[in-house]
Parts: structure tokens; sequence; C-alpha cells
């Protein structure tokens, strides 16, 4: 990407593994961080800078899981520009499904509700 100018949409989506459409409400939901360049046509091109904020993006609502409004924060107080540089996105591996019959340990995950139960009430 050093060497490119300008990414497709196609070819952005492609990259991060979401879909062109994602981009497209990433676009309206951080319209000061993400402003893509229109062509002909209307087609969508980024600058790599964008690019490089998209991954980052992405890197917090999927791996870090942070809410919309958590980034939107972050990009009003000007928190966004230090992410990009301290994130660093890694392939995720899909998860496994869970199949029937399969030995679920029901008494962690009941722990796991109780621990993000009291975080929310933290948080609040």
């Amino acid at each position: 990407m050093d060497k490119e100018y300008f990414v497709s949409i196609n070819e952005v989506a492609k990259r991060l593994s979401v879909p062109a459409h994602t981009l497209r409400y990433w676009e309206k939901q951080f319209p000061t961080a993400i402003r893509p360049t229109t062509g002909a046509g209307g087609r969508r091109y980024y600058r790599p800078e964008t690019v490089t904020k998209l991954e980052t993006i992405k890197s917090l609502l999927y791996d870090r899981g942070m809410t919309i409004n958590g980034v939107k924060k972050m990009i009003h107080d000007g928190e966004l520009s230090a992410e990009v540089r301290a994130v660093k996105p890694k392939p995720v591996a899909p998860a496994e499904p869970i199949r029937s019959g399969a030995n679920i340990d029901t008494d962690a995950i009941a722990v796991a509700i109780s621990y993000l139960q009291q975080a929310k009430a933290i948080l609040e």
C-alpha cells in the first residue's frame, strides 16, 4: 500500500475483511476521521492514512469490543491518532461454531456474566 496513493473501497473491504457497506456506515458514524475522495461516478477512494484509521477503528470495535460511541468519543477527544500509532491490527481467526451436544461450561459462563455486570455497574 506504500506505493498506492488511493485505494478503492472494494480493496479496503477485502484487506479489512469487512463488507463495503460497513465502511460506508463507518463513514457516516465517523465523518471527521474518515473522508474518502470520490471519483467519477461517485466511487470512493481512500488515502493510505485513512486506511490506517479504518484498521484502527476495526481493531477498536472488533478486537477490543469498544462501542461506536466509545470510538466517537476517542475521535472527539483527539485520542484516535494515538491509537493509530499504538494499535497493530492482527488477523482475526474465525470462531468455531458451538456444536449441539458440545460440553459447555455453564459455571464459567455464569462467572463471566457476573464479572461483566459488575464492570457495567462500575462504568455507569
